[in-house]
């Protein structure tokens, strides 16, 4: 993963809103939700959930289905993945205790 795909992801994860929608799609699995029921979940306006959403959306986050008249998002579990491990990727090699290798 490049740095600047991880500061975007990162960024968009910045906002507390956007952190407790995202999780709350998290936790959907991989059926995600409606739309109608992530503003009822999270009890806010139907035009700020659309802003959130589609910062998340841009990042990578997650994505979103048509079905009929609904629509769904769901979280983008490949990149919530490289965006994790991009974080951990490298970590403690450069702790003197580590000797120069991964730790888990």
């Amino acid at each position: 993963m490049k740095l600047e795909i991880a500061a975007h992801q990162l960024e968009s994860l910045g906002n507390p809103l956007r952190l407790k929608l995202y999780r709350t799609l998290v936790r959907a699995g991989h059926d995600g939700l409606p739309v109608g029921t992530l503003q009822a979940k999270l009890d806010i306006a139907a035009s700020t959930l659309s802003h959130h959403i589609r910062h998340l959306k841009e990042a990578g986050l997650i994505t979103q289905e048509r079905q009929a008249t609904t629509l769904i998002c769901r979280a983008n579990y490949d990149a919530m993945n490289g965006l994790v491990a991009y974080l951990v990727d490298e970590c403690c090699m450069d702790a003197a205790c580590a000797g120069g290798k991964k730790v888990a």
